[in-house]
């Protein structure tokens, strides 16, 4: 056979690629988008098929990842062709894969390249400025969504590496000089030849992030795994966030899509945790007793005002015995107040209003020096002798702290669950990492409705199999070549669980319509989501993420809204030559299959890891390179 088969290698602009003409006239192709593996070819094949790779980078120079990918030879037995006629020939003979030609959807008009559906400039607008309202998320209606591919701007290359994508950010991904101007003299962000470069500082720490951090830990245990998850309001590029990582904190940061141009678009480019969001007045998409510390650094929130709103919501957010941190205006305003031109009266009655809500809320002041002032929330109801006389305090009637998707914001105080005075309310949690497994409190306690430990145990279980199966079928995982990670269907937090890893993080997802909140959940696991219900865009810039593993989610959403529109979606916030990670029942993935046959997507349908015998499959997508101004026509 080997005598009769010939190799044709050719080139292009992107990628070496090497074609194996086999005896038989079959063509196979191999190459990053097929992940290192050569699906049905046989083993002797498989022995000899190589490639290269040329993967563009910020500065145009080869990154290697081919080599990422064939180390150790490729491995074919792992994922072996599907065969439908013999496993599954009810369903696969009922569904025409081929009979029909897939819809082509065509690239969307250039002026859409950085389109966030939900926070549309001109739709927004159009609504009250009171309250931040015209700032929250406006989705557009059904005959305003646009049926088109979101195009990558000319020159849009892969982002570097963490962790020098940290500090460096090609332009083309994000060409966008105002900050540059704006921020100068704070030392956010710099422009340079081709790339822009983040110093790491901010408007309240020019000496940098990292010494901004270190004067936060003198007061906050930030180095003993005790506070994990955080929360950056008004995060400007999330220096604060980039730099937490370090500490193995991780934050989520949000601000509006304002005059400052991307703000949230640079954070993610750097590899950051971010999403657009406002504190308007909806509340925050995350659950109660979230977050370990909440950050504020110049984030121009009123938080004295609308009687203490914005505090309380921050407060339903935070842990027992979690951090506020609040530095500039009015912190030390006897001493600021010129450089701040802004009146004395003004700033010491913001202050005070600020002292009064915390009083209320039971807060400790822990410190205040300089420009940073923080606070501890109590560790339960009971430290808090007397709140429950304050005439002033009123506390939320409503039991569902964690029902919030377009809930309105209210001023009103979150209790605390019911704990004895000894413990810490809601269940005490272990430091990160052993908390990562450890069984979370919301578990051990049944507030899970059919949820018990055991089946917590075996869904880690599961996870770790599933996660094992992926890194055959995609080597590049957990080679740095992912940053961005989302989990569209994140249950427990499993599969962020079993890819913890420092060249990564994950968006865990909780849909709305899930049969089960877990959001709570994953955040006592030390990692981080955030709700969503997928009939909606996602509060994000487009080609946001690298990776994007999506379990059940069609089957979740049947009949709920249409695939298509879920699918661009998926479309507009992957990378160009980013991955899709479908599983679901065949049935379902083979109709996907067909929709982003005409999406520009390169599929392949694998086994379940248990063997060709289960139902669940598979499937495998990769998102083609292509740029605004090609030869498609442009749509809309």
């Amino acid at each position: 056979m080997l005598a009769t088969a010939h190799w044709q290698i050719f080139m292009t602009r992107r990628h070496a690629h090497i074609y194996l003409h086999a005896s038989v006239g079959v063509w196979v192709f191999c190459s990053e988008l097929s992940f290192g593996l050569c699906g049905g070819l046989s083993n002797l094949y498989c022995a000899i098929t190589l490639w290269a790779l040329f993967q563009r980078s910020g500065f145009g120079k080869g990154d290697g990842i081919a080599m990422q990918i064939t180390k150790g030879g490729a491995d074919c037995n792992t994922v072996p062709s599907l065969n439908f006629e013999t496993h599954h020939g009810g369903e696969a003979e009922s569904i025409d894969e081929s009979g029909s030609k897939p819809k082509v959807f065509k690239p969307c008009n250039p002026r859409f390249t950085d389109y966030t559906p939900c926070q549309d400039q001109k739709r927004a607008m159009t609504f009250p400025r009171e309250n931040m309202i015209y700032r929250e998320r406006h989705c557009p209606p059904e005959q305003e969504k646009l049926h088109c591919l979101i195009p990558a701007p000319k020159g849009y290359v892969t982002p570097f590496p963490w962790p020098k994508s940290r500090d460096y950010v090609p332009f083309a991904n994000a060409p966008y000089k105002s900050l540059t101007v704006e921020k100068a003299i704070q030392n956010w962000i710099q422009y340079e030849g081709n790339v822009f470069r983040f110093p790491g500082g901010g408007t309240q720490f020019p000496q940098g992030a990292d010494k901004y951090i270190d004067q936060l830990a003198s007061v906050i245990p930030i180095e003993n795994g005790t506070v994990r998850t955080a929360l950056d309001t008004g995060c400007g590029v999330a220096s604060w966030g980039a730099y937490l990582l370090s500490r193995k904190v991780i934050a989520m940061s949000f601000a509006p899509r304002d005059s400052h141009e991307a703000q949230v678009q640079f954070a993610l480019e750097r590899g950051v945790p971010a999403v657009i969001g406002v504190l308007g007045s909806i509340k925050l998409p995350y659950p109660s007793r979230a977050f370990d510390m909440a950050h504020c650094s110049r984030c121009l929130i009123p938080w004295g005002a609308n009687d203490g709103m914005y505090l309380m919501e921050v407060d339903r957010v935070l842990r027992p015995g979690g951090y506020w941190v609040l530095s500039g205006p009015p912190i030390n305003w006897k001493n600021n107040y010129k450089s701040w031109q802004r009146p004395r009266e003004e700033l010491q009655e913001e202050q005070r209003k600020i002292e009064e809500v915390a009083k209320l809320l039971c807060w400790e002041k822990m410190s205040e020096k300089g420009e940073i002032a923080i606070w501890r929330k109590r560790l339960n109801g009971d430290s808090c002798p007397g709140r429950r006389d304050v005439t002033q305090a009123t506390f939320c009637k409503s039991v569902k702290a964690d029902d919030v998707w377009y809930e309105k914001m209210e001023a009103c105080i979150t209790p605390y669950p019911d704990s004895s005075p000894d413990e810490v309310a809601g269940g005490e949690l272990k430091p990160f990492p052993e908390r990562l497994y450890s069984v979370p409190p919301r578990i051990a306690s049944g507030s899970v409705p059919g949820v018990a430990v055991e089946t917590y145990q075996e869904d880690n279980s599961k996870w770790k199999k599933h996660v094992n199966a992926y890194k055959k079928i995609n080597k590049l995982i957990d080679s740095g070549r992912y940053r961005n990670i989302m989990d569209m269907n994140a249950g427990l937090g499993g599969f962020a669980a079993a890819l913890e890893s420092p060249k990564l993080w994950v968006m865990n997802v909780v849909p709305t319509v899930a049969e089960k909140n877990t959001l709570g959940v994953i955040y006592e696991r030390g990692l981080i989501g955030i709700y969503h219900d997928w009939c909606e865009g996602f509060s994000t810039y487009p080609r946001t993420y690298d990776l994007i593993h999506a379990y059940g989610v069609f089957s979740l959403y049947k009949d709920r809204c249409n695939e298509e529109d879920i699918l661009l979606e998926m479309d507009r916030i992957l990378r160009p030559e980013g991955a899709v990670i479908f599983r679901d029942e065949v049935d379902v993935l083979i109709k996907m299959k067909k929709i982003v046959g005409g999406m520009r997507w390169d599929t392949k349908m694998v086994d379940h890891e248990d063997g060709p015998l289960v139902p669940e499959k598979i499937l495998i997508a990769v998102k083609q390179y292509w740029v605004a101004g090609g030869n498609s026509t442009s749509a809309q």
